[in-house]
């Protein structure tokens, strides 16, 4: 038996093993933290030593609080200035929404009908804000390609909305006509915001950051929003608590509202190729060689008239349908010209109509806004371009598309898809 215990030694007590240290201290912008591994497994911190100013200490717990994890460096450029706006947005949104709701009310109890009519009334009412989201719900394709400017038609129909509210009591007979519009505009509002708010994000987003933007915009969002309901309130007890005191802050909060959403938009620095920034990038780069990037076209854009021709991008429009820009005969033409191209192009008086294929990408598009970029320089005075002329500028666009792109892209734009929003295309 002892013979065999020694060929079978015992196993050590595990208790014995020496034992592996479970803390540790990290230091970091003059904050000392003890980490340590509790024995059910969990991370404990704890902080030890805190030599930052008490001002500090709220500014870094307010930036915990509302802005994302890393910021700046998390975020891409004007996202400070796209929030500063965005607080006073909702601040303005939050007490016109309570003066218009105190008018409402008192519109809706100045009507000589039974208490029931009235409910009646109020749900109609509603209802019509539920036909405006069905409707702005068909223009999905259309907010996909200009979001910047779908976000500021969705804050002028929701003051317009508020606006009838607010002089509903002063035609009480047309409570439910008034009320209902102005649910109508707001229902499309509502679409038309929630639709737009993730490009907006992601245009922001650097570092795979989409959902900690989303939240720490939210909380944003409601903070300033309970502000707003703070001072709409006071607001309605004191110089709105007529309705002549409503018809001068009104109209005031609204136009702070509306410029303040602007000022947001202007400062997005959208990374999508649409007609209006695909015409832009085109355009900077025939003419200078240089390729813009997100943050350099966000001031640049018209937000109210997007679709405006830029003559050194070869004043192209896009969208048209190809039975209605082009000729049989002169389309069989271009495909011989561009036999392997997804796009066809078609010289009308004004403008250069451009139409692509069904799964057409940004890169599909560069290449035809390039090609009648090149032409329009080319051709010179001449009207309608020769099929010389045509090859000389695919020439070119070969020759130079390849580093145009490298550097598109990495300037940060997205080159895989092109939002034409409800334009035409065609497959063969």
């Amino acid at each position: 038996m002892d013979l065999l215990n020694k060929f079978n030694p015992r196993k050590k007590d595990p208790k014995k093993l020496p034992s592996v240290p479970v803390s540790w201290i990290e230091v970091s912008e003059s904050v000392s933290r003890r980490c340590q591994f509790q024995p059910d497994g969990q991370l404990s911190v704890k902080i030890i030593d805190d030599s930052r100013p008490a001002i500090q200490r709220i500014v870094d717990s307010f930036l915990n609080t509302f802005f994302p994890s890393g910021y700046p460096y998390s975020v891409n450029e004007g996202y400070l200035r796209y929030t500063q706006f965005r607080a006073l947005q909702h601040v303005t949104s939050a007490a016109l929404s309570v003066l218009s709701t105190q008018s409402l009310l008192f519109a809706a109890g100045l009507r000589p009908t039974a208490a029931q009519a009235t409910v009646v009334s109020w749900v109609l009412k509603d209802g019509m804000q539920h036909v405006g989201k069905l409707i702005c719900s068909n223009l999905g394709a259309r907010m996909d390609s200009e979001p910047k400017r779908w976000r500021v038609i969705a804050d002028v129909l929701y003051d317009m909305g508020a606006g009838l509210e607010v002089i509903s009591p002063l035609c009480p007979h047309l409570f439910l006509e008034m009320a209902g519009l102005g649910n109508f505009a707001k229902g499309m509002a509502v679409v038309a915001a929630r639709a737009t708010r993730l490009p907006i994000y992601s245009s922001f987003a650097k570092e795979g950051n989409l959902s900690d933007l989303f939240a720490k915009g939210e909380a944003i969002s409601t903070l300033f929003n309970v502000v707003g309901m703070g001072a709409g309130l006071q607001l309605a007890s004191t110089i709105c608590s007529s309705i002549q005191g409503k018809l001068v802050a009104a109209p005031l909060l609204s136009i702070v509202h509306v410029y303040c959403v602007v000022e947001q938009m202007r400062a997005t620095p959208i990374n999508t190729l649409n007609p209006q920034r695909t015409a832009m990038i085109v355009a900077d780069f025939v003419k200078s060689g240089r390729i813009p990037s997100p943050s350099d076209l966000r001031y640049q854009e018209d937000l109210v008239f997007p679709g405006r021709l830029i003559e050194d991008a070869g004043n192209v429009k896009v969208g048209g349908a190809l039975h209605e820009v082009i000729k049989p005969s002169k389309l069989l033409e271009m495909k011989q010209i561009f036999p392997e191209e997804k796009f066809v192009l078609n010289q009308s008086q004004k403008w250069v109509d451009m139409v692509l294929e069904h799964d057409a990408s940004g890169e599909d598009a560069l290449r035809g806004w390039l090609v009648a970029a090149y032409t329009a320089n080319i051709k010179g005075p001449s009207h309608e371009p020769t099929a010389s002329v045509l090859l000389e500028a695919y020439e070119k666009m070969n020759d130079m598309f390849t580093p145009f792109l490298a550097e598109l892209q990495a300037k940060g734009w997205h080159t895989d898809r092109f939002l034409d929003g409800a334009g035409s295309r065609f497959a063969w």
